[in-house]
């Protein structure tokens, strides 16, 4: 029951009217009193007259007038700060598929819990809201576009495939042009909806090798800035994965220093998260976070509530505690 803000306070001129209500009522009281100390014959009275109801008979107006107050503070509008689902908003998830998701310091892989993850932050997501899904190792593919349809996303993430060297920079690329084509077409008077890139990667980029290339993930970063498209980061892995390429073992150790300078660029946010346990609860905190918004919203439920049942109350005892005195 809020009342941090009202949308419509010139309700609260009825509290006027509830105080005429008070002081009728008090004068009412005030003047029965007096014509029943005018009674010539007060033995008579006594007699003649039911038993005096003491402070029960004043139940049913106290009711009355709690209700108005509160019904009066329903009209007005409380608002109160809530979390709401967003109806309108596209999310592109790109998923790095390069070799070293083969890496098994992640049971049973890190490409099987990257997709148990992402499935799962697929499912979860808020239904009104658009995703897209993007894989990417040494070039980028938009395996689902923008859409509210789930199954087809939970379906791509499941058939996703390894494949050599890891382009970030096309990745986040292609998950913006995504976004520009599906904004175009469902963008009207309010402008396109709100976007925002979440990239999971469990190593350095190696295509190009300078990540200030016209290609690569800081300039990309910067692109999707000037797009107001925020990315935020996920480094996945440890610093102890290995791979077997050509019958030799290479390290792949995350790197979480170009993903977090990624986020910065975007004015998104970076995560790390070592363990399956830990990516799900990062997806599952920006599940939250993307797929709700705290807006004040309409809290006037509670005292319409209140306000009804307390005069409901007031109409029930008002027909067993009457005052039969003149």
């Amino acid at each position: 029951m809020s009342l941090s803000g009202f949308s419509a306070p010139w309700w609260f001129l009825l509290l006027i009217v509830v105080a005429a209500v008070v002081v009728g009522y008090l004068l009412v009281q005030r003047a029965r009193r007096r014509r029943t100390l005018r009674f010539a014959n007060l033995a008579l009275l006594d007699k003649v007259a039911p038993r005096a109801q003491g402070w029960p008979r004043h139940v049913p107006p106290v009711l009355l007038i709690v209700s108005l107050i509160l019904l009066t503070v329903g009209l007005a509008g409380p608002t109160a700060e809530q979390k709401v689902p967003r109806n309108r908003a596209t999310v592109m998830l790109v998923i790095d598929v390069s070799l070293s998701m083969e890496a098994t310091d992640v049971q049973p892989t890190r490409i099987k819990a990257a997709q148990d993850a992402a499935t799962s932050f697929a499912q979860a997501l808020t239904p009104g809201i658009n995703l897209g899904l993007v894989s990417f190792a040494g070039t980028a593919t938009v395996l689902v576009a923008p859409t509210t349809e789930r199954q087809s996303v939970v379906t791509a993430i499941d058939g996703l495939k390894l494949a050599q060297s890891t382009a970030t920079g096309e990745g986040i690329y292609a998950a913006l042009q995504s976004i520009e084509g599906f904004s175009s077409v469902v963008g009207g008077a309010d402008g396109p909806p709100p976007a925002r890139i979440v990239l999971m990667s469990d190593g350095k980029q190696t295509v190009p090798e300078d990540l200030y290339a016209p290609r690569g993930a800081f300039t990309a970063a910067q692109e999707a800035k000037k797009q107001q498209v925020p990315v935020s980061t996920i480094s996945f892995g440890t610093n102890h994965g290995t791979v077997t390429i050509d019958g030799r073992e290479v390290p792949v150790d995350v790197d979480d220093g170009s993903l977090q300078e990624v986020a910065r660029l975007s004015g998104g946010d970076f995560y790390q998260a070592g363990s399956a346990e830990q990516l799900k609860q990062v997806y599952e905190d920006l599940g939250e976070q993307i797929g709700y918004e705290l807006k004040e919203a309409d809290a006037s439920r509670p005292w319409v509530v209140l306000g009804t049942l307390c005069l409901i109350v007031a109409a029930g005892s008002s027909l067993f505690i009457g005052q039969r005195l003149p």
